[in-house]
């Protein structure tokens, strides 16, 4: 899915790009597409007024498999903005062990950097790519000897043996450039400076957060006293063209520019998505136990929500504007045990729908990237033809839907574990099936499952 500019992005828009990837969950899919449209329409106002209108977050309740972390991610990918997925779960009250909150917004603000970093590089590719076709000419040249069939074709050699002039340098860099993009010099190897790794990180070292709460950036400031060394390598000439053109690419980029632009798309665009935020809710009595640290959790994640500023070591991120998706099972409690004020927050409530049978076979066939389509390529690397019949589909989605009712209802990820059954016996021979056919019709698919849905023992653990 390739980012669309934000004003070509209608609802109707959004909604239709939802639906390549993910199939039903309709009102999810408008509640997300009106919540990102406004994103756009807040930007279109003044100054004053666009201080005042602020998102309006939304909480998916469903099971797991319905599509809710899956409707996130591809909304962040459409519109090409600044995304991260949490687990409420891995998030303690600041003094219990656990990870802060703030560093959702961190991590925001890292995501971003490396994807304004990549479409900068992007931009200065060519320049990068020029540079770099200098330093390895530089390395022929330096290499070049007067019998070189490269620089000789016709074999005729120098008349003396003397270090070559400027004019006959010259005349060689012209003739190994022509040979260069030509790709005749594709089988050399070339020897070339490149700068060696950083080395170990002090996050690695400390740990990440030890720094970033901080608000400084120490394994920068590291950085710029010991710069980088440089080392030689050998490398074949395509190899070192693409190793130079990342470097210098690296180089090019204003990495403060860089910096500056992702605070600000994050305070912009930013999409948080809060996993199993029902685990964090409190079902015992109050301050007792467990409930204690889960509270203590919604209370560190109320004024991230409400709108704060967070310190990281690209500077000061105010999170008024960031869009936070919540989502969670809610199976034992229930939005209204999270705290009063937390539910205030989330004033767009969506439902999300289970799947049923007829939901499996869409999933099975509508979207791109469908599990049938994974498989048959997959198995195709190995040259065996995997076909699924319609009937083989029907099947596979009622022996899904019938393991959902038997056993946890696990939504669209049943038919994973479905199909790697199914296609067991094929995946582990397939080197030896080069050129074979397999077609997984009704009677294919009810034979390797049989014995799983009639055993229900059996098949709550094996499906």
């Amino acid at each position: 899915m390739t980012p669309v500019a934000e004003h070509e992005l209608t609802p109707s828009r959004i909604v239709e790009e939802l639906d390549r990837h993910v199939v039903g969950q309709a009102r999810a899919k408008r509640a997300v597409a009106i919540a990102i449209r406004n994103r756009w329409r807040r930007l279109q106002l003044g100054p004053e007024m666009r201080q005042e209108v602020t998102p309006r977050n939304i909480l998916l309740i469903g099971p797991t498999g319905v599509g809710k972390t899956e409707i996130a991610r591809r909304i962040a990918t459409l519109i090409g903005a600044p995304f991260t997925k949490v687990e409420a779960s891995k998030y303690t009250e600041v003094g219990y062990v656990g990870r802060d909150v703030e560093s959702i917004v961190r991590d925001l603000v890292e995501g971003a950097i490396s994807m304004l970093r990549e479409q900068s590089r992007k931009e200065v590719r060519s320049r990068a790519r020029a540079a770099a076709e200098e330093r390895v000419l530089d390395a022929l040249v330096r290499e070049v000897r007067p019998d070189d069939p490269d620089v000789d074709p016709l074999g005729l050699g120098r008349v003396d043996t003397r270090a070559p002039s400027a004019r006959d340098l010259g005349a060689d860099r012209v003739k190994l450039r022509e040979r260069l993009r030509a790709g005749a010099l594709d089988d050399r190897t070339v020897e070339i400076d490149v700068r060696e790794g950083s080395g170990t990180a002090l996050g690695d070292i400390f740990g990440n957060a030890s720094f970033a709460q901080t608000g400084i950036d120490l394994q920068g400031m590291l950085e710029r006293l010991h710069p980088p060394r440089r080392k030689s390598r050998r490398l074949r000439v395509p190899e070192a063209l693409e190793t130079l053109t990342a470097e210098e690419a690296e180089g090019l980029v204003d990495k403060e520019n860089v910096a500056e632009r992702a605070v600000r798309l994050v305070e912009d665009s930013g999409i948080v998505f809060i996993d199993e935020i029902d685990k964090v809710a409190s079902t015992g009595a109050k301050g007792a136990g467990p409930d204690v640290s889960r509270e203590g959790v919604q209370r560190d994640l109320l004024p991230l929500v409400e709108g704060t500023t967070v310190a990281t070591r690209h500077g000061m991120v105010r999170t008024d504007h960031v869009l936070f998706i919540a989502a969670g099972a809610f199976h034992v409690a229930k939005p209204s045990d999270l705290l009063p004020e937390l539910q205030g927050r989330f004033p767009i409530r969506v439902r999300m729908e289970s799947l049923s049978e007829a939901d499996f076979v869409r999933i099975l066939t509508e979207p791109r990237g469908a599990l049938t389509r994974q498989y048959a390529a997959l198995l195709g690397a190995e040259g065996v033809e995997v076909v699924f019949p319609a009937d083989g589909v029907e099947e596979v989605a009622r022996v899904a839907a019938l393991a959902n009712e038997q056993h946890e209802d696990i939504g669209a990820r049943r038919l994973g574990t479905v199909l790697e059954r199914v296609l067991e016996e094929v995946s582990f021979a397939a080197p030896t099936l080069r050129g074979a056919r397999v077609v997984v019709d009704r009677e294919y698919v009810r034979r390797r499952t049989a014995d799983l849905l009639e055993d229900r023992d059996l098949g709550r653990y094996v499906l």
